[in-house]
């Protein structure tokens, strides 16, 4: 599988274009799961900033816009969780977009439901998804990590628990957090991820 990385595409010049990412798994009967959150976040900023219709492309919707002055291609990877990176790695090689200007906004049950944070980089936190995009393309590109919260007790049903609903008090957390996600992504994509970072405990912290 072709990865992405400066040495590798060495006739590509800097563009200043941005993939921004969404994990979930496709199909009605995931659509409100917790697993799905960052299918949810890009939905969002699809209506936020008026992109234009999703359409089918690189195993995924992928659709055109604008946030800012910055040009952005909104992703939704239809391949399920554990192949995200097929989908991450056609578009950037199409677009020519480097791991640095790709943002990837994902679920996380090691942060509990109404907290956020966003880093370059790291580890994939046992996240499927995660580690695909990771092998396909490069650990170095931006996350947006949503608290889901962890299942409680002994068994830790980690699989039924992704995939099931939230409770009414963690939805409204969670479609909170997607909201302070679409108000303050501009900071990310014109100052860029450690900037983004403060301005996100900031929000969290009103």
């Amino acid at each position: 599988m072709l990865k992405i990385s400066g040495a590798g595409l060495p006739f590509f010049e800097r563009i200043q274009m941005f993939l921004i990412v969404g994990l979930g798994n496709p199909g009605a009967e995931y659509a409100n799961t917790r697993h799905n959150v960052g299918f949810m976040a890009a939905d969002v900023l699809h209506d936020k900033f008026s992109f234009a219709p999703f359409k089918a492309k690189f195993d995924g919707m992928i659709a055109e816009g604008k946030i800012g002055g910055e040009k952005v291609h909104l992703l939704k990877p239809q391949t399920y969780m554990n192949l995200s990176g097929n989908a991450v790695v056609k578009a950037a090689h199409f677009y020519k977009i480097l791991p640095e200007n790709i943002v990837v906004m994902h679920d996380d049950m090691d942060l509990p439901c109404g907290r956020l944070k966003a880093k370059l980089g790291g580890g994939s936190g046992g996240h499927n998804g995660i580690k695909s995009i990771d092998a396909a393309v490069s650990p170095n590109y931006n996350r947006i990590r949503i608290g889901v919260g962890h299942p409680a007790g002994s068994g830790n049903d980690v699989v039924n628990y992704v995939l099931g609903g939230f409770s009414k008090a963690d939805k409204a957390l969670v479609e909170g957090n997607i909201e302070l996600i679409a108000e303050s992504i501009e900071v990310l994509l014109e100052k860029g991820i450690a900037e983004y970072s403060n301005r996100l405990g900031m929000l969290l912290r009103k």
